[in-house]
This record gives structure tokens, sequence and C-alpha cells, in this order.
């Protein structure tokens, strides 16, 4: 069984990689489908070098993997079930902001 503090630790993890949002649209990519770097700094139109500090950031969380393919190397999350994650805390998220109750959220930032 797992403690609190390594539950609270990989949720943080998993928020530092979220707090990001060129690396929320990393995550979301990959989640679609594996990717070698190129491609993906492609599709996302960053630079190769930005892209790389974000991929290093989520392979040092642990959220997302590097899968050697012979010269090259392919990214992919650490595990398929991030993937639903990701696709039903965006989904929790969208519900949440329709029915935000906090009137002045936008001049507050706090939500």
């Amino acid at each position: 069984m797992l403690s609190i503090a390594t539950d609270i630790d990989a949720l943080a993890r998993f928020g530092r990689a979220l707090a990001d949002p060129i690396r929320c649209r990393i995550l979301l990519a990959l989640s679609k489908a594996a990717a070698h770097p190129a491609d993906l700094a492609e599709q996302l139109e960053i630079s190769r070098t930005r892209l790389s500090n974000h991929l290093a950031c989520l392979r040092d969380c642990g959220i997302v993997v590097a899968v050697p393919e012979g010269r090259r190397v392919r990214y992919e999350l650490a595990d398929p079930r991030l993937g639903h994650a990701l696709d039903d805390l965006r989904g929790a998220v969208l519900a949440v902001e329709a029915d935000r109750t906090c009137l002045e959220a936008d001049q507050k930032g706090c939500c």
C-alpha cells in the first residue's frame, strides 16, 4: 500500500507537469500517439530545443519515457492510464469551468 507522502509526491509531480501549457500540449499529443521529437516539434510549432527541455522535465517527472528506435528516440506516455487520466481530468475541468462559481476568478487569479 502506498503511503500518503508517496501519493502526494506523485500528484505533485503530475501537477508540475501540467503547470506549463506547452507540457500540456505535449502530453495531449502523446496521449493520442507516440512520436519522435522532430515530429512533435513540428506538430506543436515549437523549437526542438524548447521541446527537448520540456520532454526532459516530463521524463524527470516519470510521465513520459524515451524508447530507443535504432538511432532515433520515440517518446510516449510512461503508462497508458495517463492518457485516460488526462482525458478524465480535462473533462472534469471543463465541466466545472462551465459552472464556475467564483465570479472574481479572473481578477483574483485564484481559479
